[in-house]
């Protein structure tokens, strides 16, 4: 949590007046019981009405400016959480999105959705009540104890036993319900994974009739966790009770010894219901502050969840110095190895080949095979455990990341759309890109009509994710957002997967035909899609097994032949578009 509290900036005045604020209110209100012990020793005492009604104006009068500094106090301390959340969230989804690929697949997207969303609004809740409440709560209990002092020596002695008393009780619930609740929000990110998982593969559960399966799934994570909860809160509830316990043990003690006090003549009657209010005082605090523990303490183990994120990963990938000059080779990878973090096993090794400029290259293999692995690590998503990469001769890591996505382009596997116009999502990579250049890229991508059918045209607002458009249609205009910011190297991770063959052919000539340079890759689970490229990558688990045109591989690579045939019958010949 005192990570957390430089994130506070920009309200520490509201953090500071809050607190000021209510502790002026708890002085105000310990000065209540003296003014009702003065009505019962004088007002009543003497049958004087005016004097009783003087201190019933006064008692309105504290409880109007106590009234007052409260509205004050709530004021600036939910400015304060409020705004302290909202710096907590901008922290962490500016982090998130300095993590890279490896990050991402380490820490889980549900553990960052429960981060930003229950974790924060419980570190607010925190916040806010600690503001109004931890200042006040100790002012009133040892405030009440002093004014005891000032009232009658021995009486107080009884608040000298029963406050520390108290404070081990309270303060030894709360560190032990801190790894309960912890305990608790991981049981809550594990929830939260089963349901978002379940929301988006919906339709494949329902086309594999599993959802009993995902059903008892569900309902045994969530019984764990209702587990975890229950034994937290009944830790967490023994606080009142025992709280209540020794505090009317001590006002039993504080009557008993104030009525011999008084028969005595030691004490007045008015002195004695004063002490009694100081000792009520004392246990309204402390059932206000054993649930503002409970809060904190949930709202500690969350501000140490979120420290975690923020600490973990979001480092940036190391840089090389590279002083080579440029060759006219525009990708080339040497004896190149790369394993995901946490794996056993090596997802690609020793792959080494080269791509002169502006030529197009095909990667085949079967599933699992390290395609799309190869095409993340060129614009250095994931960086390799071994070997080097290098475009146009200089070490990839000598570039920045800016210099690296301005020179490298890659549709994903899995369109991704924004919520938002056609234009908006085309101008991810180039924001000041004009109409022109993107109807340009929308021809390219075989997307033209999808403009031209919507209603608005490039202002037609697409849904999050793209709902409202086709798998196809998704695939083009991803396609077309890529083609926008004209990258030099140009790579198709399975991006047409959705699109028939004939607009697939139409797409990769209209690519071929582009203005400029461009090194194409393009990666597919089809033959079609890639017999025109010069140069064809075979890849068979992890590993580079061929290498060369559609011809050269037919003849000498077992795997390539393979998986043609099975596509295309031997006594048909396919033509190369």
């Amino acid at each position: 949590m005192i990570k957390l509290l430089k994130l506070m900036k920009g309200y520490v005045a509201e953090a500071i007046s809050a607190p000021f604020f209510k502790v002026l209110e708890a002085i105000f209100e310990l000065m209540i019981p003296l003014v009702v012990a003065n009505i019962i020793d004088v007002g009543i005492a003497n049958g004087d009405q005016t004097y009783i009604l003087k201190m019933c104006g006064i008692m309105i009068l504290l409880g109007l400016i106590g009234f007052t500094c409260t509205l004050c106090a709530q004021y600036f301390a939910a400015r304060a959480a409020v705004g302290f959340s909202a710096n907590i969230r901008n922290a962490i989804f500016g982090h998130a999105q300095k993590l890279t690929f490896s990050d991402i697949d380490r820490l889980g997207t549900s553990t960052m959705i429960t981060r930003i969303t229950s974790d924060v609004t419980q570190v607010q809740s925190g916040v806010n009540l600690t503001l109004r409440l931890f200042s006040r709560s100790p002012v009133i209990v040892f405030g009440s104890m002093i004014m005891a002092f000032t009232l009658d020596v021995t009486s107080a002695w009884i608040f000298v036993v029963a406050i520390p008393l108290l404070c081990i009780i309270v303060f030894g619930i709360m560190l032990g319900s801190i790894p309960l609740y912890k305990k608790v929000q991981a049981g809550l990110d594990r929830v939260l994974g089963i349901t978002r998982e379940n929301l988006a593969g919906t339709r494949v559960i329902r086309a594999f009739a599993g959802e009993k399966k995902e059903v008892e799934n569900f309902d045994n994570s969530n019984a764990l966790l209702t587990a975890a909860q229950k034994f937290a809160g009944k830790f967490s509830a023994l606080m009142n009770p025992v709280t209540c316990l020794i505090v009317n043990l001590a006002i039993v003690a504080l009557i008993y010894t104030g009525a011999l006090r008084v028969e005595a003549g030691i004490l007045t009657q008015g002195i004695v219901i004063a002490l009694y209010n100081y000792m009520s005082q004392i246990l309204i605090e402390l059932v206000k502050l054993a649930n503002l523990i409970i809060t904190m303490t949930k709202a500690a183990a969350c501000a140490g969840r979120i420290e975690h994120i923020l600490e973990d990963g979001g480092k940036e990938m190391p840089q090389a110095e590279d002083t080579s000059k440029k060759d006219n080779f525009a990708v080339s990878f040497s004896h190149v190895n790369f394993t995901y973090e946490g794996a056993s096993d090596e997802s690609l090794t020793d792959i080494d080949f080269t791509v002169k400029k502006g030529e197009t290259v095909g990667i085949i293999g079967g599933t699992g095979s390290g395609k799309s692995s190869l095409a993340h690590l060129i614009p250095r998503f994931y960086d390799a455990t071994k070997g080097e990469i290098r475009l146009d001769g200089v070490d990839i890591r000598a570039y920045s990341t800016e210099e690296l996505r301005k020179k490298v382009g890659i549709v994903m596997q899995k369109a991704v759309l924004f919520k938002g116009t056609i234009r908006d999502n085309l101008r991810w990579g180039k924001p000041d890109a004009t109409d022109e250049e993107i109807m340009r890229a929308i021809s390219v991508a075989q997307a033209a009509e999808i403009v031209e059918d919507k209603e608005g045209g490039l202002d037609f607002m697409i849904e999050q994710g793209g709902k409202n458009l086709s798998g196809g249609q998704r695939q083009r205009l991803g396609i077309a957002r890529t083609l926008v910011a004209n990258p030099e190297i140009l790579i198709f991770d399975d991006s047409a997967s959705a699109l028939d063959y004939a607009t697939d052919a139409r797409l990769r000539t209209a690519v071929r035909e582009m203005q400029g340079e461009h090194t194409v890759f393009i990666i597919s689970q089809r033959t079609a899609s890639i017999l025109h490229a010069d140069k064809i990558l075979v890849l068979d688990d992890g590993k580079l097994v061929g290498v060369g045109t559609h011809e050269e591989l037919l003849a000498s690579s077992e795997i390539y032949s393979e998986i043609y045939y099975s596509q295309f019958p031997k006594d048909k010949e396919v033509e190369t578009v």
